[in-house]
């Protein structure tokens, strides 16, 4: 087994919640503001990273100064405007359709990789990433 796959099944399965824990928190009787929640929930990520961090012995000082913390940098400015987005629109609109919306930032990303990093695209990707595609197009329209 590729050792990313348990990485990538633990965060799926964590992140298939996100949306309605959200979703129900952000609309509704005694609705948090999305802005709020998103700093909340936000504030958990920082501390578990931070913990991690912590537990594994790494340090964060020598990399604020590296050459690919511009990269990291502009990750965070793109995930805190994606989550803000999200999430808002979470407390605007059902579930399923705002989260198959937002989750064709994986066509994006896979299209973004194959395109500016290099990676390879075979049919099977493309017949996909064309899936996923249709996939959110009928889920988010029906």
């Amino acid at each position: 087994m590729q050792s990313y796959l348990p990485y990538s099944l633990l965060a799926l399965g964590a992140y298939a919640l996100v949306a309605p824990l959200m979703r129900f928190a952000t609309s509704g009787q005694n609705a948090i503001p999305s802005n709020v929640a998103a700093a909340i929930s936000n504030l958990v990520l920082v501390a578990a990273a931070l913990g991690v961090v912590a537990a594994t012995g790494q340090q964060v000082t020598p990399h604020l100064s590296g050459p690919k913390t511009p990269y990291v940098l502009a990750a965070g400015l793109c995930l805190a405007v994606g989550i803000l987005a999200y999430y808002r629109a979470l407390a605007l609109g059902p579930v399923s359709v705002v989260t198959p919306i937002f989750a064709t930032f994986l066509v994006f990303s896979s299209v973004i990789g194959i395109a500016a990093l290099g990676e390879s695209l075979t049919a099977k990707k493309a017949v996909g990433i064309l899936f996923a595609t249709l996939g959110v197009y009928l889920v988010a329209t029906s």
